[in-house]
């Protein structure tokens, strides 16, 4: 394994902590020992780095869909940590309100995880087809955004709370449905549009 993927998975596995820490907070879960979510995430990030380097020796792309897992893990939680933040603050889990903080935090999300998609998980450092490729980065993203924004909103604002959950927890469940159902056109987006090799 290469030292600067220790670093890196490590790094993402602390925000990765934080951010479930916060999420776990603002859903109001008592989880004994919670605050070690932080201290033990790091260590699961490293191992799990480990584990895919030791297997993408072989074939790269087992390396770069657990790297792309990992920045996605890590991407998410960021995402829906801040989602909660907003929630937190402003006591609002559904109308037009709800759809906005779910296409900020997902725009705040999406910018860190481009960062991490070039550099780290495809590793494309040149910098010449820089303006091109973040377009194509930006269209492929767009159409994520509206199927996450677009999900997450149809189960909250329309189908709304099922089995007696708090509407808190619910709006959560309706991200993390948006989420689900954008991931997978991203690896395919990135992969063999915006970072092809």
């Amino acid at each position: 394994m290469k030292k600067t993927d220790a670093i890196i998975s490590t790094i993402i596995g602390f925000f990765i902590g934080v951010f479930l820490f916060i999420t776990l907070n603002n859903i109001g879960r008592e989880i004994p020992y919670k605050e070690f979510i932080i201290i033990v995430f790091p260590f699961l990030s490293l191992l799990g780095m480990f584990i895919v380097s030791f297997l993408g020796k072989k074939y790269l792309i087992i390396l770069q869909g657990g790297k792309f897992l990992l920045m996605g893990g890590a991407a998410t939680l960021i995402d829906i940590g801040i989602f909660n933040l907003f929630m937190s603050f402003t006591k609002i889990t559904e109308g037009a309100a709800y759809s906005v903080f779910v296409g900020a935090s997902f725009i705040i999300a999406t910018l860190i995880k481009y960062s991490g998609d070039k550099f780290w998980v495809f590793e494309k450092m040149e910098k010449k087809r820089i303006n091109k490729e973040f377009s194509q980065f930006f269209v492929i993203t767009l159409i994520s955004g509206a199927i996450h924004v677009g999900i997450a909103s149809i189960v909250v604002n329309y189908i709304g709370p099922q089995f007696n959950i708090s509407t808190v927890v619910w709006a959560n469940i309706g991200k993390i449905i948006g989420i689900i159902c954008a991931s997978a056109w991203n690896f395919f987006g990135y992969k063999f549009v915006v970072f092809k090799k």
